[in-house]
């Protein structure tokens, strides 16, 4: 257990090493800052919760964005920086090596999740925490909306950067995995649009109806009337698919420079 917590920080440390990191995480402050900041200025009578909402709308599309590029170059940056077989010929087994760079992608999203919150919590509760003129009733189911769309937000980071790496890892190629990863997440709706549930019943296994879990919200049903237990055992069976596809690949492939 000793060597795989090592082996999670020494990937932690390469992600943390690099200017670009700090900076993706400095924008997501930064535009966390400036949503509440703008809203304010234009001079909005909203409430606390609902400025939160939109700015986290945005700036979690960023960390989706962020997390991608992060999870694309885990393992095809190893390959092109021509690091792999230093870090193969260490002790530990390719599955340990494969599933540490995982969890390290996974912290860099929850790390920039809670930036991203914390933030836009604070800025829009300094400059809107006098708007909460439908009591404490509204502002407490305004609170918990927010902190689910938060959590169907950060699934769906997951899920995404999931696919990431396993192209990532597959075709050792971080701009393909990139280019494909940001394809599905901009044209999800367009699919969903394309192959409606309602009329194709075979559209309800397709994964890309699934990632936005917030339509589950304010309804118990999901698209084609799919139920939210559903969705997640969609999402949890893709990702698991996807990962033994990436762990196959890993451990069966010849390292070549």
């Amino acid at each position: 257990m000793n060597n795989f917590i090592r082996l999670v920080a020494n990937e932690n440390m390469k992600i943390y090493s690099r200017p670009r990191t700090w900076v993706m995480l400095g924008l997501l402050a930064l535009f966390s800052l400036a949503m509440p900041v703008l809203l304010y200025l234009t001079g909005a009578d909203m409430d606390l919760w609902t400025v939160f909402t939109w700015t986290e709308s945005f700036t979690y599309l960023l960390n989706i964005i962020f997390a991608v590029v992060i999870a694309s170059d885990l393992v095809a940056g190893e390959f092109s920086w021509g690091t792999i077989k230093l870090l193969l010929i260490r002790p530990w087994s390719r599955g340990k090596i494969l599933f540490s760079k995982y969890i390290a992608m996974l912290l860099f999203g929850l790390l920039g999740t809670v930036i991203l919150s914390v933030v836009g919590i604070v800025s829009s509760a300094l400059l809107f925490s006098g708007n909460q003129a439908m009591g404490a009733g509204f502002e407490q189911s305004r609170m918990l909306d927010s902190m689910l769309l938060v959590l169907t937000d950060l699934i769906q980071l997951v899920v995404i950067a999931t696919i990431t790496f396993m192209l990532s890892t597959v075709f050792r190629s971080s701009s393909l995995a990139i280019g494909l990863s940001l394809l599905i997440l901009f044209t999800k709706d367009l699919f969903g649009m394309l192959f409606n549930p309602e009329k194709h019943v075979w559209a309800k296994y397709v994964l890309l109806l699934h990632t936005d879990l917030s339509v589950y919200i304010h309804s118990p049903v999901g698209p084609g009337g799919t139920s939210l237990a559903f969705s997640i055992a969609i999402l949890a069976g893709y990702s698991i698919l996807f990962l033994l596809l990436s762990w196959w690949v890993f451990t069966k492939r010849d390292v070549t420079t």
